[in-house]
């Protein structure tokens, strides 16, 4: 327990910035106006989007508070309430780094506080509109139109001006601006999901459409909904985390964020509007977020797939450890420049040498600690996203593929090993693996033929490609026969 007397607030923040090697907002708090409603003011809003705009203003100013809605949860609330709404953010690499956060300005918990809620996002001064809600939050249904049969979208249509869903609440807000003559704002999506504008624009107009058929017109045609790309590895807030910060910082913070330092937003440059100077302080406004998606894909989510299964073929427990041993550190930067690097056309804006560096020097980071088990989890989903797609693109490009068929021969061997030990599988189709009869046997051509007889993760053209099943037969016996000390040397002479 830390034994810090003074407490993190706006009174004491001058202080701690002359005692302490930290950094605090250095526009005028104090007289700048909420601009932006995020809803979902959790730890990635906090660390990324927070800091970005903290940033900004500090860059040019502008009013552009935030106002968090925690869409259930009143611990945000609770916590940053004492403190002023300031939170230290932490940065952590081969040195650690600290500023202090002012850009929210307060936070409303929404099924306590709905019509404050409502108010702050119908009034004029609210300008955009943030989310950071999970694809869950959206309430889609599987074929990407709004689930109306989902519990929190009845309850709104039943009760459209005490919303509990984020639809809910966006949509209302806008029913108001529209009828008070009110400029409607724009709403930007911050999750981690592809094509994540698309998806809120669609949940939108539909919620709107069960309402006013000319609501959902003027939704339509007056309101941005920017597809966005983000990326920072952010570490759960942890007790040690509290206790090192406020250490650090000279002053007690109960709810600092940690974050690595690398940090990406990319955004849609279709859109009108204010907003911040993000520009200015890294954010990059595109025209092709998808050629950014699928070079995070091939480059950050191959690699660390890679990782997670041969790493743990190798008795490796982090990221960290694994990259940080000479064989598989090399084998990950020749699957990089031979393999990833040159199956697809990367935007004009991404130096993708530059960036697959950075990647790896990332995955070297000693302060963060990135489990290779929670990784794995899920591989029969990811690998259809981070692997398969390019060892398809390899083959029509006549490009070599046996570093990838390694990651995935590593993924066979992982499964087998869990099956034969009737350990949990943390996977979407544990059932299927543990009804696949060859996936058991000591034949690793009847192993590879196993797991691509699974229909919901390999096509017939990659079933059917010989060059394919010689490799991944290949790979699985020298696996196989090679002792968890010895990986690394194997995989360094691929």
């Amino acid at each position: 327990m830390t034994l810090v007397q003074t407490k993190l607030s706006k009174d004491t923040m001058m202080q701690l910035a002359r005692t302490s090697a930290i950094a605090i907002p250095t526009y005028d708090r104090e007289s700048t106006e909420i601009g932006i409603v995020h809803l979902g003011p959790g730890a990635f809003h906090r660390a990324h989007q927070a800091v970005y705009t903290e940033n900004a203003m500090n860059f040019s100013g502008g009013h552009w508070g935030i106002c968090g809605v925690s869409l259930r949860s009143a611990t945000a609330q609770e916590v940053l309430k004492k403190q002023d709404y300031l939170y230290t953010l932490a940065i952590l690499d081969k040195s650690t780094s600290y500023q202090v956060i002012g850009a929210i300005k307060e936070v409303l918990v929404a099924n306590k506080q709905s019509d404050e809620v409502i108010f702050r996002l119908s009034t004029a001064t609210t300008k955009l509109v943030t989310l950071t809600v999970t694809e869950k939050g959206y309430c889609l249904a599987a074929d990407g139109s709004l689930d109306l049969n989902h519990d929190d979208i009845k309850h709104d249509l039943a009760n459209p001006e005490k919303p509990i869903s984020a639809i809910g609440f966006i949509v209302e807000a806008l029913k108001l601006r529209k009828l008070n003559g009110v400029k409607a704002f724009n709403v930007l999506s911050c999750d981690n999901v592809s094509g994540n504008g698309d998806k809120l624009r669609r949940a939108v107009l539909d919620y709107a459409a069960q309402f006013d058929h000319n609501l959902q017109l003027w939704i339509a045609n007056n309101v941005a909904f920017p597809n966005a790309m983000v990326d920072s590895i952010t570490p759960k807030t942890e007790r040690y985390t509290v206790d090192s910060v406020s250490k650090a910082i000279n002053a007690q913070d109960n709810w600092p964020i940690q974050r690595e330092e690398f940090s990406q937003w990319v955004i849609d440059n279709n859109w009108q509007g204010e907003r911040p100077d993000w520009e200015k302080v890294g954010v990059i406004f595109t025209d092709d977020v998808k050629g950014f998606e699928k070079a995070k894909l091939r480059l950050l989510n191959c690699l660390h797939s890679t990782l997670a299964y041969c790493g743990s073929l190798a008795s490796f427990v982090t990221v960290f450890e694994a990259t940080s041993d000479e064989g598989f550190y090399q084998f990950i930067c020749k699957l990089a420049a031979d393999e990833i690097i040159g199956s697809f056309v990367p935007p004009k804006e991404l130096d993708v040498n530059i960036y697959a560096n950075e990647i790896i020097q990332r995955f070297l980071n000693p302060s963060i600690r990135h489990l290779l088990a929670q990784i794995a989890w899920d591989g029969s989903q990811k690998l259809q996203m981070r692997i398969l797609p390019i060892i398809r693109d390899n083959i029509k490009l006549d490009r070599s593929t046996t570093l990838l068929c390694f990651s995935l021969a590593s993924w066979f061997e992982f499964i087998s090993r869990a099956v034969k030990n009737n350990e949990e599988i943390v996977d979407p189709m544990a059932d299927i693996f543990y009804q696949t009869a060859e996936i058991l046997s000591d034949d690793t051509t009847k192993v590879v033929t196993g797991f691509l007889s699974i229909d919901a993760i390999f096509e017939q053209d990659l079933v059917n490609n010989v060059i394919i099943k010689k490799q991944l037969i290949k790979h699985l016996t020298s696996i196989r026969n090679t002792p968890a000390k010895k990986l690394s040397t194997l995989v360094n002479s691929l």
